[in-house]
């Protein structure tokens, strides 16, 4: 992970490629990939029916958000409902809780 560190309203963000040119940064994104099977997650579908496969389950507790949580563990994946929204930081924490099934991937 490569970027600024940028503190506003009391939350801390990574801002990646700060000052990349517009074009550069408009083309250039991320991506998460699922590595068992090498597919690039392209819908909250797809990464629901990844996620369940290896134990997570959705929480519909929250309207708001999408929301994964694994019995055997503490943690908990909130996701925004738009898939268009979700960002690199979003995908990061899916790749922290799932180290060895996801990657993160400039696209």
């Amino acid at each position: 992970m490569s970027g600024v560190w940028v503190f506003k309203n009391g939350v801390v963000r990574l801002v990646e490629n700060p000052g990349a040119g517009s074009l550069q940064g408009a083309s250039r994104g991320k991506v998460l990939v699922h590595l068992p099977t090498n597919q690039v997650v392209t819908s909250y579908q797809v990464l629901e029916q990844m996620l369940t496969s290896i134990g997570w389950e959705r929480y519909h507790d929250d309207p708001k958000l999408l929301q994964f949580h694994k019995r055997s563990t503490v943690h908990l994946i909130s996701l925004p409902k738009d898939f268009n929204k979700l960002k690199s930081m979003h995908m990061y924490d899916i790749v922290v809780k799932n180290r060895n099934v996801f990657e993160v991937r400039d696209s």
